[in-house]
């Protein structure tokens, strides 16, 4: 049987979208293929590596992917947007997108601040997008099936 494919959309591409894809992997990797792009990717930020390494979670595989990359070459089941900036730059018709779902963020890599308060901030929104993943993920586990 396939898995579902569920792309995480943000503007940069370095951190919320990034969380999002590692934290679906991490709790249901075994039904979901999961991606991340942003629509000016800018490189993984150095916090979301070191916040998803906190938790358990190898970011060494990821990269940081531009939308273009699937844009018409790949169908998703979900395309989640976790930035408002994202969802409304991102074409109205994405061409193989089953559901599309708007789950917004704080950018953490606008935060300004000392290392620790930076740590603080990403960590906050790596917590959100956990938090947000596994709701999700209930919800789909009680929808009835059709």
């Amino acid at each position: 049987m396939s898995k579902t494919k569920v792309l995480f959309l943000c503007t940069g591409n370095s951190a919320r979208s990034q969380m999002g894809e590692a934290l679906l992997r991490k709790h249901a990797d075994d039904l979901f293929e999961v991606h991340s792009a942003g629509l000016e990717p800018k490189g993984i930020n150095p916090y979301t590596v070191r916040v998803l390494e906190e938790i358990g979670i190898d970011t060494s595989t990821h990269t940081s992917d531009t939308l273009r990359k699937y844009m018409g070459h790949m169908h998703f089941g979900y395309l989640v947007t976790v930035c408002s900036a994202a969802e409304e730059r991102c074409p109205a018709i994405f061409p193989g997108v089953a559901h599309r779902l708007h789950w917004p963020f704080e950018d953490p890599a606008a935060f300004e601040g000392s290392d620790e308060a930076t740590m603080a901030k990403f960590r906050e929104v790596r917590d959100q997008i956990d938090v947000r993943v596994q709701e999700w993920l209930a919800e789909l586990k009680a929808e009835p099936a059709l």
